[in-house]
């Protein structure tokens, strides 16, 4: 198979490139494991995660029209309640950690109303469920990729002068000899006052499998996981407790704090404040990360509100998924913790009225959209990284570090974000490192690999480091890197100039930065001034 652009990974990254390319007119082909296009914000089950300006600014103009759009299909298709209906920012799930807390599915709808022009034209192409697993090189060029089946022996190879990878741990970095890092990087290399003195490959952040549930009459509880006595025993050094339990680390302070958990509070949901800058939002975790709230629907519609597991206890962190021979071990066993948690939660939690276990808790594995009932892929936090031209470090928007001076600005910025540095725990032992941030700048330099030519990370396999990543990783940022990469592809082809010289051609840069405004791409924060 041809096309101008193969994007390989359906995530937010992956969907926004070949949204992005296809606009344009390019023939594009988008590549997917899993069975949902979405990446973290539906196949992995994460609401989105972002920043406390998201409604006013600071996001491209395409994901502001995602956003949108899930906005408006729960008003085109479900019963809201007059008041909800007429809530200009519509939170469904009235979720703390966002401001649009919503269930997987919709997004999915929504992603696939926005490729349906293209798709039915034929100028995108989807091929789902495949992954790759080889690739050819002709020097400093990507000349092919070998694409499989995930269920059925059935493979495909696809030709392309621009190759983007979206994956979700950067796969075609090692298929195709691509420079890359993984994990910490040495305080020698980088400078960072969060890095450690020698560089630590394998120290990656904690994986989640996320799942959904809800809180209904009867006794739903799940059969015992094999392993759950180890995980019911089970005490980081640093964690004050055992796992699981309401006790953790406070990300900020490290502080052992204990949570709450009440289902089905009944909260008012336009009374809820998901601005992170005021409360972080997990002191009571069922609303933490709520999908639904029952109260923004007509009574009767939900029996139950409805939340997303994504809590410190899930956070599997005893060995990385990347580079090594174990992958799918850890795999298994991150899924293993999970259960064990909805068991725990279910037997053996501690209520309020002094009682133990909450067996109304039901796994909604029909919201995720998985037999299993969980998430259909592993939330995964930190990617494989190429070796950029440019690698943004920590003291580049540490607050910290910067203060009043805000984040530096960078000469070829192509977009922008926000967020904290977050690292959750990782492999190598770490605890959080939570580190204030200012709004930033995403740097072109930090799409281009220092030696392949027609390769572009279109996802968290950007030139950042392990402690920027935790900034960087966050849903509007992938889209918009994704985005990026797409319209740069485009550039390249139209100009026949490579990205390299786009990013060292001050004409050239200058043009393609007027062509992402254009688009809607933000390449800077806004100073406001009086007039």
């Amino acid at each position: 198979m041809r096309a101008d652009v193969l994007v390989v990974g359906g995530g937010l990254g992956g969907v926004a490139a070949a949204l992005a390319a296809a606009r344009t007119g390019r023939s594009v082909i988008l590549t997917e494991e899993f069975d949902w296009l979405g990446g973290q914000l539906t196949s992995q089950a994460v609401p989105p995660d972002e920043h406390s300006w998201i409604e006013q600014f600071g996001a491209t103009a395409s994901y502001r029209a995602l956003r949108n759009g899930i906005r408006d299909y729960y008003r085109r298709h479900f019963p809201l309640t007059e008041r909800s209906r007429a809530w200009t920012d519509l939170n469904p799930g009235a979720g703390w950690v966002s401001r649009l807390c919503h269930e997987p599915r919709v997004a999915v709808a929504v992603l696939e109303e926005m490729l349906a022009p293209y798709r039915g034209s034929g100028r995108l192409r989807v091929l789902q469920p495949y992954r790759p697993v080889a690739a050819e090189t002709d020097g400093d060029r990507v000349t092919g990729v070998t694409l499989a089946h995930r269920d059925r022996d059935e493979r495909i190879d696809v030709v392309a002068p621009y190759v983007l990878d979206a994956t979700e741990t950067g796969e075609l970095l090692p298929l195709t000899g691509t420079e890359y890092v993984t994990g910490f990087e040495s305080r020698a290399e980088t400078g960072e006052p969060s890095a450690p003195a020698e560089a630590q490959p394998m120290n990656m952040q904690a994986v989640s499998v996320c799942f959904a549930i809800d809180h209904v009459d009867g006794d739903h509880t799940i059969d015992r996981p094999a392993g759950y006595d180890f995980w019911r025993d089970y005490k980081p050094d640093f964690w004050g407790d055992r796992l699981l339990s309401w006790k953790s680390p406070h990300p900020r302070t490290l502080e052992i704090v204990e949570r709450s958990f009440t289902p089905n509070p009944d909260d008012d949901p336009l009374s809820v404040n998901a601005d992170q800058r005021v409360n972080p939002g997990d002191g009571n975790l069922w609303t933490f990360r709520r999908i639904v709230a029952r109260r923004n629907f007509v009574d009767g519609t939900y029996g139950s509100d409805i939340t997303l597991v994504n809590w410190p206890m899930i956070d599997y962190f005893e060995g990385p998924v990347i580079d090594v021979p174990n992958a799918s071990w850890h795999l298994s066993k991150a899924r293993e913790l999970s259960y064990s948690v909805l068991y725990w939660l279910q037997t053996e939690a501690p209520r309020p009225d002094g009682g133990t276990g909450f067996p109304g808790l039901r796994l909604r594995g029909d919201v995720t959209g998985s037999a299993d009932g969980l998430a259909q892929a592993p939330y995964i936090r930190e990617s494989r990284r190429v070796r950029a031209e440019y690698t943004v470090v920590e003291q580049e928007l540490s607050l910290a570090v910067r203060g009043d001076h805000g984040a530096v600005s960078y000469p070829d910025a192509v977009g922008v974000g926000m967020y904290r540095i977050d690292l959750h725990p990782s492999t190598g032992g770490d605890n959080y490192i939570d580190v204030g941030s200012c709004p930033f700048e995403i740097p072109l330099g930090a799409l281009i690999p220092q030696r392949m030519e027609n390769l572009l990370p279109a996802g968290k396999n950007i030139g950042t480091t392990h402690v920027t990543n935790g900034s960087y990783r966050l849903h509007p940022v992938e889209w918009n890197v994704g985005e990026v990469a797409g319209l740069l592809a485009d550039f390249c082809l139209a100009r026949g100039e490579s990205p390299r010289a786009v990013r060292n051609t001050p004409r050239l840069l200058a043009d393609f930065q007027d062509r992402l405004t254009a688009a809607g791409v933000e390449q800077r924060w806004p100073r406001i001034a009086g007039y």
